[in-house]
């Protein structure tokens, strides 16, 4: 792994103000309000939100339907969208009450946190799949040197993936910034996201992720996912902790 210290965190902050950034296409899902009470809304609770098109045709994945992903994409993830412009606009009001219970105003907050969470965790999702499932080169090393051998790495994402079978969660290869580790992370739910870490690899584990198709062979679906992911996604967000554009001649897919 390349030694990035004081780089990552620069480059993690540069991947925020990007996304940021990004927010300004794809279709539209809230209106930007003010809340009653509020005149100004500073950006920390902005309700303009989008739901980010599908980067992939979702009729051309192998082993997950076009049903299935289309669902995913507009019941889950969009409803994640609209769940969190609701619960900011709401946060926007009651910051502004002097009588809010601090206890009522956590309710909103827990809630802000799992939204956010479902919508940044299902973005990344969406935007490591529709490849064909082959690793360039230099990711592959990369991933082999912190985990022993490529092998191990993948072994331990598919067992955590499985440990999470019939109930919820996301298993995600993510780059620690405080720790300068690569490593695989188990989320139980989308508030239990590692601090400090940029994620390289998303996988979703819910079952509305691959129950249409597998019902509850979750095993099968884990095969589907490794069969369509785009390992050049993964590469642009490890050269992002570099901060230097990827190489693109770096992957064989």
């Amino acid at each position: 792994m390349p030694d990035f210290i004081d780089e990552q965190r620069r480059a993690l902050m540069r991947t925020a103000v990007a996304g940021m950034g990004a927010l300004g296409t794809g279709a539209v899902m809230a209106e930007s309000a003010a809340p009653t009470g509020v005149t100004t809304v500073p950006p920390a609770f902005a309700t303009d939100s989008i739901m980010k098109p599908l980067p992939f045709d979702p009729a051309q994945l192998k082993g997950l339907s076009e049903k299935l992903l289309r669902s995913h994409w507009e019941n889950n993830y969009g409803g994640a969208v609209k769940a969190l412009a609701t619960v900011k606009q709401q946060l926007a009001a009651a910051l502004v009450k002097p009588d809010m219970p601090p206890f009522i105003y956590n309710d909103l907050k827990r809630e802000h946190l799992m939204r956010t969470g479902s919508v940044v965790l299902h973005d990344y999702y969406f935007k490591n799949l529709g490849g064909r499932g082959e690793i360039g080169a230099r990711e592959r090393k990369t991933i082999a040197e912190s985990f022993g051998s490529f092998d191990a790495w993948e072994t331990e994402f598919r067992r955590i993936g499985l440990g999470l079978a019939g109930g919820s969660g996301w298993v995600v290869l993510g780059f620690n910034t405080h720790l300068n580790q690569l490593e695989n992370y188990w989320l139980g739910d989308h508030a239990h996201g590692p601090a400090a870490t940029l994620p390289l690899l998303v996988m979703d584990m819910y079952e509305h992720a691959y129950q249409m198709d597998y019902g509850a062979a979750a095993a099968k679906y884990i095969d589907a996912f490794f069969a369509n992911i785009r390992w050049d996604a993964v590469a642009d967000r490890l050269a992002a902790l570099n901060g230097a554009p990827r190489k693109k001649d770096s992957l064989s897919s």
